[in-house]
C-alpha cells in the first residue's frame, strides 16, 4: 500500500515536472518571438529632427506603397516624354531621362517621331506641348497599366488639344538615382491618340 502511494506520488510529480518544462519552453519560444519581432518593428521607425522636434518616420515596404509608386513612375516618364519646348537641348535631356523608366518601346518610339521630323518641326514653329494626367488605371496582379491624358500643344496662332491614352505592363528593378521608384516600363504603346479640340488665338 505504501510503495503503491509512492509510486502514484512519483508519477504525479514526473507529470507536474514535464507539464512544468513544457510551459517554460513555451514561454521562451514566445518572448524569443515576441523580442524578435519588437526589434524588427524598431528597426523600421526611425525619428527625424524637424528643428529640435524629433518626428517618428515608419520605413514601408514596396508591396505596401506599389500603387502609388507605379502611377507615379508611370505619370513622371508620361511628363518627360510628352512635355516639350522649342530647345533641342531640352529636348535631349528630358528623352534621356525618360528612356531610363522605359524599355526599347520607349526608345522605338522616340526614333520613329525623330525620323519623321516631329521635334525639328517643335523648333521650326516655335510649338510648346504639355501634358495633364487624368487619370491612370493599374492592376498590381498583372502589373498593367493604362494611362489617360490630355496633351495641350500651343503654337503662334493655334491651341490644340488632344486625347492621350497609352498601356504597358511594369517591371520591378533595382533602384537607382535615375529610376528612384525601382520599376520599368515595358510594351509601352499608344492606344489612341486624337484631337478633341483646336481654338484659334487671338493676334494683336
Amino acid at each position: 500500500m505504501v510503495i503503491k502511494n509512492l509510486e502514484n506520488k512519483i508519477k504525479l510529480v514526473t507529470i507536474l515536472c514535464c507539464c512544468f518544462l513544457l510551459g517554460c519552453i513555451l514561454i521562451c519560444i514566445a518572448s524569443i518571438w515576441t523580442a524578435r519581432g519588437m526589434v524588427a518593428d524598431a528597426h523600421r521607425k526611425v525619428y527625424v529632427l524637424d528643428g529640435n522636434v524629433p518626428i517618428l518616420v515608419r520605413q514601408t515596404t514596396m508591396e505596401e506603397t506599389l500603387d502609388v509608386e507605379a502611377k507615379s513612375h508611370v505619370e513622371m516618364f508620361h511628363h518627360l516624354f510628352f512635355t516639350l519646348a522649342p530647345d533641342d537641348k531640352y529636348i535631349r535631356y528630358t528623352m534621356e531621362k525618360a528612356m531610363y523608366l522605359v524599355d526599347e518601346t520607349g526608345l522605338a518610339q522616340y526614333n520613329t517621331l525623330k525620323e519623321k521630323g516631329f521635334y525639328s518641326n517643335i523648333m521650326g514653329t516655335s510649338a510648346v506641348f504639355s501634358i495633364f494626367c487624368d487619370s491612370i488605371k493599374f492592376d498590381r496582379e498583372k502589373m498593367e497599366f493604362t494611362y489617360y491624358g490630355r496633351q495641350r500643344i500651343e503654337r503662334r496662332s493655334s491651341i490644340l488639344m488632344r486625347k492621350l491614352v497609352t498601356a504597358g505592363q511594369l517591371k520591378r528593378v533595382p533602384r537607382t538615382e535615375n529610376n528612384p521608384h525601382g520599376l520599368l516600363i515595358v510594351n509601352w504603346r499608344t492606344l489612341l491618340n486624337k484631337d478633341i479640340e483646336q481654338k484659334t488665338k487671338n493676334s494683336y
